[in-house]
This record gives C-alpha cells, sequence and structure tokens, in this order.
C-alpha cells in the first residue's frame, strides 16, 4: 500500500495542519508569555514552555510555512506525515522535560489527541508510534521497567488505546474507499508492469517498441546485443537507424518494401527473412516479425513491436543443404539421363529385338527413371530458388497471346483422360477449339502485358494444368485470363475432387503433400507448388488456391501489369539490346491503344 496517497479526503490532512500549526503557534506564544512575564516563570519547568520547546515548536511553523507547501504539491499525505513527525519532537520533548503532574497530563492528552489522527495513515504507522513510545519510556527508565512511572505506563496504554480507536474511526467513517480501491489497482498494474519488464529483459528474441513517429521507447539487451546499440542510446532514436536491413541476399531494401514502414501504412502485421547490419559491421541473418499496436481493432495503430530473431545459424545450414542437395540431384542427372537413353535403344525396335515380356519391363524401368529424373530435376529447381541462383530473363509478354498457345499445346494431355480444356479470357469470352475462330472475328480481346520469363511462366502453368489432369477424373480444366488496370490474373480451374480445408494453408510449402488415397496413388514429389510459388515471387507476384470438396480447385496467379506505354518503352529497349550497334530499333508493339481491361472479379484481382 503507497502510504503516500490518499487514505482519507483531503479535508482531514487540511484540518490536522490547521490544527497542529496552530497549537505550536500558541506553543510558541506560551514560550515567549513565561519568559518575559515575571511571575509566570514557573511555567517553564513546571510545564516546560521553555526555549527549547519554542525552538522546536518554530521548527514546526518553519517548516509548516514552507516546505510544506512544496511537498503537499507532490503528496499532501506525505507533507503531513512530516507536520505529525515534528510535532511528536515537540510533544515528547515537553514530556520528557516537565515536572509538574498537570504539565505531563498536558502533553500526554496532545500525545493521544495526535495518535487519533495518526490512525487514517493505518496500522504500519500506528505500530511505528506505539513502538516510539515504548522507546521513550525504555530511556526514561534507564531501561528499568521497575522504576516506570504512572504516567509512562498510562503514556503507554493511552497511546495503544488511542491507536487502536483512531484507525477503526477513520477506517469505518472517513476512509477514502474508492482511494484505497485505486491504490490497490495501480499495485497490481505496477508488479504486473513489472513481470513484463522481467519477461521482455530476460528473452532470448530482440524486442524492440517504437512509436508512429518511428522512434524507439523499448529494446530489451537481446536487441542491443544484435543492433549493437546500447540501450540508452538507442531509446528515442529512429528505428530504421538503428536496425539497418537489407534483402536476405544483401541487397538493399527499396523504400516501399521497409517492414517498419509498412506496419504503420498497413497496420497489420508483416514477417521477413532480412540480413541486419550491426553498428559496428556485425552483419547476421534474421527473422523479423513486426506486429501494430492498437487501442482497438480497426483503429489506426499507437506503435509497433518488432521481435527480432537471430537464424544466421539455420541459414548458413540450409545452405549446406541446398549446395548438398544442387551439387547430387546436378550429378545424378547425368547417369539417370545416360540410363534413360540406354533403355530408350533397347525399346527402339530398329536398334534391339525383345520379347513381349521384356519389353514390359524396360518400359516400367524407362518410367521410372523418367520419375527419377523428374524428380532430380525439381529437387535441382528448388534448391536455386531457395538460394536465389534460378535462371531468369525476364521480357515483356502479351499474355493473351502467350495463354492461348500454351493452351493449345496443353489440351492434348487432358483429351488423353478424356477431359476438356478451354482458354477463357476477360469476364467472359470463352474460347475453344470449335470456336476460335469465330470468336476472334467479334471480340476484340485486351491485352495484358506483363514482364515475365516465359519459360518460367510456361512451366508454372504446365505445372498447374498437369496436377489438374492428375487430380480431375471427368469434367473439364479451364485456364482463365483476366485483370483491371494494376494486376493480370491467371488461374487453372478443374473439377476434381478438391483440396481439405487444413491443407490449403500448407499447400506452397516444401515436400508438402495432402494425405489421401488419390495422392498416395498418384504420386509426387511435393516440390511442384514451391517452385511454383518461387517462380511467382520473382516478378513480385501472389499464387493462392481456393477449393471446396467435391467442387474442384481453383489455382490464381496474380502479377503486375505492365501499361502499354511502358510495355512499349521495355520492348524497344529489348530490341535495341538485342541489334547490333547501329541498327534502327523496330516498335514491336501496336501503335493503337488497346481496350480497357475488365474489372477482375470479386475474390480475383
Amino acid at each position: 500500500m503507497d502510504y503516500f496517497s490518499y487514505q482519507v479526503a483531503p479535508r482531514w490532512y487540511r484540518l490536522y495542519y490547521v490544527l497542529t500549526l496552530a497549537l505550536n503557534v500558541v506553543l510558541v506564544a506560551l514560550c515567549v508569555i513565561a519568559a518575559t512575564v515575571p511571575h509566570l516563570h514557573y511555567w517553564q519547568t513546571t510545564l516546560d514552555f521553555s526555549t527549547t520547546t519554542a525552538a522546536l515548536s518554530g521548527v514546526y511553523i518553519a517548516y509548516s510555512l514552507s516546505i510544506y507547501w512544496i511537498l503537499q504539491k507532490r503528496s499532501v499525505p506525505m507533507a503531513t506525515l512530516v507536520c505529525s513527525m515534528l510535532l511528536a519532537l515537540v510533544i515528547l520533548s515537553g514530556l520528557s522535560r516537565t515536572e509538574a503532574s498537570h504539565g505531563m497530563l498536558l502533553y500526554i492528552v496532545l500525545w493521544v489527541a495526535d495518535e487519533i489522527f495518526i490512525g487514517f495513515y493505518g496500522i504500519p504507522l500506528l505500530l511505528g508510534t506505539i513502538l516510539l513510545t515504548c522507546v521513550y519510556i525504555l530511556l526514561e527508565s534507564n531501561f528499568m521497567l521497575n522504576v516506570v512511572s504512572h504516567y509512562d505506563w498510562a503514556l503507554l496504554g493511552a497511546t495503544i488505546m488511542a491507536g487502536i480507536g483512531g484507525y477503526f474511526l477513520w477506517r469505518q467513517r472517513f476512509m477514502n474507499q474508492e482511494v484505497q480501491a485505486v491504490n490497490k489497482l495501480s499495485g497490481m498494474l505496477k508488479n504486473n508492469q513489472e513481470q513484463s519488464e522481467i519477461l521482455i529483459q530476460s528473452l532470448a528474441d530482440g524486442v524492440i517498441v517504437f512509436g508512429t513517429d518511428g522512434k524507439i521507447s523499448l529494446m530489451n539487451p537481446a536487441a542491443a546485443k544484435m543492433t549493437e546499440w546500447p540501450v540508452n542510446e538507442a531509446v528515442g532514436v529512429d528505428v530504421q537507424l538503428v536496425v539497418k536491413l537489407a534483402q536476405e541476399n544483401g541487397s538493399p531494401l527499396t523504400e516501399g518494401n521497409n517492414p517498419f514502414a509498412l506496419v504503420l501504412s498497413k497496420n497489420e502485421h508483416t514477417s521477413q527473412t532480412l540480413t541486419l547490419s550491426g553498428r559496428d559491421g556485425k552483419k547476421q541473418i534474421i527473422s523479423l516479425l513486426v506486429s501494430p499496436v492498437t487501442a482497438r481493432a480497426g483503429e489506426a495503430p499507437t506503435g509497433a513491436v518488432a521481435v527480432m530473431r537471430d537464424v544466421s545459424d539455420q541459414h548458413a545450414a540450409e545452405q549446406q543443404r541446398g549446395e548438398f542437395i544442387s551439387t547430387a540431384s546436378h550429378e545424378m542427372r547425368t547417369p539417370v539421363a545416360a540410363i534413360e537413353g540406354y533403355l530408350a535403344l533397347a525399346l527402339n525396335e530398329k536398334v534391339s529385338t525383345i520379347d513381349s515380356r521384356a519389353r514390359g519391363y524396360l518400359e516400367k524401368a524407362h518410367t521410372s527413371t523418367e520419375h527419377l529424373g523428374k524428380l532430380f530435376q525439381d529437387l535441382l529447381t528448388s534448391s536455386k530458388a531457395e538460394d536465389g541462383r534460378l535462371s531468369n530473363h525476364p521480357a515483356v509478354v502479351e499474355m493473351g497471346a502467350f495463354m492461348q498457345q500454351l493452351t493449345d499445346d496443353l489440351k492434348f494431355a487432358a483429351e488423353k483422360k478424356g477431359l476438356f480444356a478451354e482458354f477463357v479470357i476477360g469476364a467472359s469470352d470463352t474460347i475453344d477449339a470449335t470456336n476460335k475462330d469465330a470468336a476472334a472475328q467479334h471480340v476484340v480481346k485486351p491485352l495484358y502485358y506483363v514482364e515475365v520469363d516465359p519459360d518460367r511462366m510456361r512451366e508454372v502453368i504446365t505445372n498447374l494444368f498437369d496436377n489438374a489432369c492428375k487430380y480431375t477424373e471427368a469434367g473439364k480444366i479451364s485456364i482463365g485470363l483476366t485483370g483491371n488496370g494494376e494486376v493480370v490474373q491467371i488461374y487453372v480451374r478443374d473439377t476434381g475432387a478438391g483440396i481439405p480445408a487444413d491443407d490449403i494453408p500448407h499447400l506452397f510449402q516444401k515436400f508438402y503433400r495432402v494425405d489421401n488415397s488419390a495422392t498416395r496413388t498418384i504420386g509426387g514429389t511435393g516440390l511442384g507448388l514451391f517452385i511454383c510459388r518461387k517462380i511467382v515471387e520473382l516478378y513480385r507476384g501472389r499464387i493462392w488456391v481456393e477449393s471446396e470438396l467435391g467442387k474442384g480447385s481453383t489455382f490464381f496467379i496474380n502479377l503486375p501489369r505492365l501499361s502499354t506505354q511502358r510495355a512499349q518503352t521495355l520492348q524497344l529497349a529489348e530490341t535495341a539490346a538485342a541489334q547490333p550497334l547501329g541498327a534502327v530499333p523496330t516498335n514491336a508493339v501496336p501503335q493503337t491503344a488497346p481496350p480497357q481491361a475488365p474489372t477482375a472479379t470479386a475474390g480475383q484481382a
């Protein structure tokens, strides 16, 4: 409990102050009268209206008229408590020096009255005054209880009774219960804050709290060690100056990708793996999670909390694993390719003669070898995608023509299984093998320009299409293209069995496969969708799936759309770079402005 907070209403502290100040003024006046009036000199010895009493009361008055008013601005109870301590000195001094019984009685009455008022401070201070009384009595009797006077025993008994009575008087009638509740709550909050601070300070992960102005308000020792900034120097400094970040591969962050600015502007958490440069030049790979702090859901953030974890060792281990997988996959592809070639020669009737039974064995071996080669290729591609070594040659691609040609190439795989394949462009235009020429005469198709590597995008669409064929027993597979002014959207929709909702969040993780009878029968590496995600992310795109069991699945890809003017500029640059020095580049992009793209349907763009 805080004894420097209000235990009773403030008016009782003010009343005590006025009464004790008046008492000491009277005592000083009586001491002056006793010293100046000849026939009242006996007051100085019988009632101790002496110079000592006047000096102590004078100290009390000086305090009450000066220092008291300074202390009471901070805490009235604390200022009043000093008053009661000074008054105790005045009373005990008078009690020890007076010789007359009626003089001792006067000071005992004053002491008891003061004890009643001290009751509003609670039991601990009351016990302190009782202890002070006991010490006074022991000093008066030279620590010999058999010579303690009746007045001293009366003083102790009166002190105890007055203290108990005063405590219950203030507690039952005047104690400020609301203030007591607030004090209790404040103590609980203080304890919780201390516990939270201890937890934050003891965390192995770095924790930084900063406001909307970007200034750091709290940083734990782990964050100080990682950033190489002392806590006392970092507090109040902009977080981006203390936590210097770069991409995982060391390239600088663009202004729009800084996680601290993103969290405050978008009011949503972000998680990234980045490179942290310390104040003294130390570099480490960290996993950074930044979350906004809001008073209520939906409101603008009042600040943010950043949690950093050093993952340099894990990153190094992953790089070693990736290099091993890359090297092993590359080395194994050569003998597998040789085996596949020899099996193909063995199956060639013009090269070798084998019976039907041996041919069956060789065909199975050839199929398994192709599967093994695909596995090594996927391992090699996924390893390169993780460490940024994936070959990438982006160029301006008009996705309408690109997707039309790709669909024409892929549809034969669907037809082998009895599935219908179609290409859908825009909001409602459907073009298939039977009406393609007629539709081209009546429909003006929008031009969807993106900057991607066409070989990589072909790999992504082919992978999605092959998966759709594998897991669709009957129906159709639709490859769609739509978009708006900012986004080009591609989707691959099937009428297959669908994907369980619990598996969807993990579908694009490395080696993850949906565990059901269909997937166990069909087989696979669990790398295809992971590679698709990595390729799409190369072009600042996004890939996701929407699915419902029994109703099929739709895989969506969003890519940033290029304006016609931007596409023309990039294509001119590509053409100029490809031609010999001095040659005049040609413009491959039509000069007529294309029709506006339709707005992507809800849930797609």
